[in-house]
């Protein structure tokens, strides 16, 4: 395909996955709602244990970074979930679209969603709490943001992949995986606190060493070593994965015939 192709293929991607999430009656909820209570329950609940802005600051950026990651990954999830809940997924690999395209565009929407929400809670941490996530400067946060934003890919494309594999079964991934992924990362708490095989796990993840380094503009020492490139270095192995994943499983979908069972 040329240039020209490949991009109109991922735009037609960003325009369905954008005209689909404003006609969902839950789409306020996503974006708005569940963060917003994220972030004041939990700055609420520093304020009553007294932790210092220090303590503070360590959970916030945790949780900021939840719910970035949160919105993002399911705009890549919606990719396979959309079409499995209007029964049309065998049509979307019809189309003359490569994988690349339906994670990408999906991705890039999930992207503009997870800087509202971003922009959202830093004004809220702000106004509520003194919390000032923007203060590390541009390239910091732009750092921090392209982290969470690379781990949302890989996870939305692993989802999309059980989703493809086993069916409709697979759906609760889309919701519970990240969670998971983020526990592990240490959104509350130092990695260093996990015993020993957890932590080992911990140090497999991406978004792991994006939350150290920039943890560590706000005054806590750093726990690895070239943080960000480890973690970009993880987070470009790991979407290659994600990827062959998500292909493996469409071919052994169209071989069993799954793609018709979950088409009309």
């Amino acid at each position: 395909m040329s240039w020209r192709s490949e991009v109109l293929a991922v735009w037609a991607i960003v325009v369905r996955n954008a005209l689909m999430a404003s006609r969902n009656v839950f789409f306020f909820f996503e974006l708005l709602f569940w963060p917003i209570v994220g972030v004041v329950s939990i700055g609420l609940m520093a304020r009553f244990l007294g932790l210092t802005p220090e303590q503070a600051s360590f959970v916030l950026i945790g949780t900021i970074a939840l719910s970035v990651v949160n919105v993002c990954q399911l705009e890549v999830a919606y990719a396979v979930l959309l079409d499995v809940w209007s029964k049309s997924l065998k049509h979307q690999f019809l189309a003359p679209m490569g994988i690349h395209h339906l994670t990408l565009g999906s991705w890039l929407v999930g992207m503009v969603r997870g800087l509202l929400i971003f922009g959202l809670l830093a004004a809220l941490g702000w106004w509520a709490f003194d919390f000032r996530v923007l203060a590390p400067g541009p390239v910091a946060v732009a750092t921090f943001l392209a982290g969470c934003f690379l781990n949302a890919w890989i996870v939305g494309v692993a989802v999309c992949a059980l989703i493809t594999l086993f069916g409709n079964r697979a759906e609760a991934f889309a919701w519970s995986s990240v969670n998971l992924v983020l526990v592990l990362a240490g959104i509350y708490y130092p990695v260093s606190v996990l015993p020993e095989p957890v932590a080992a796990l911990a140090a497999a993840i991406p978004l792991t060493y994006f939350l150290d380094a920039y943890r560590a503009h706000f005054g806590f020492a750093q726990e690895f070593r070239a943080p960000v490139a480890t973690g970009l270095a993880l987070s470009a192995l790991y979407a290659l994965l994600a990827h062959w994943a998500f292909w493996a499983a469409v071919q052994r979908a169209r071989r069993t015939g799954l793609l018709l069972k979950m088409s009309e």
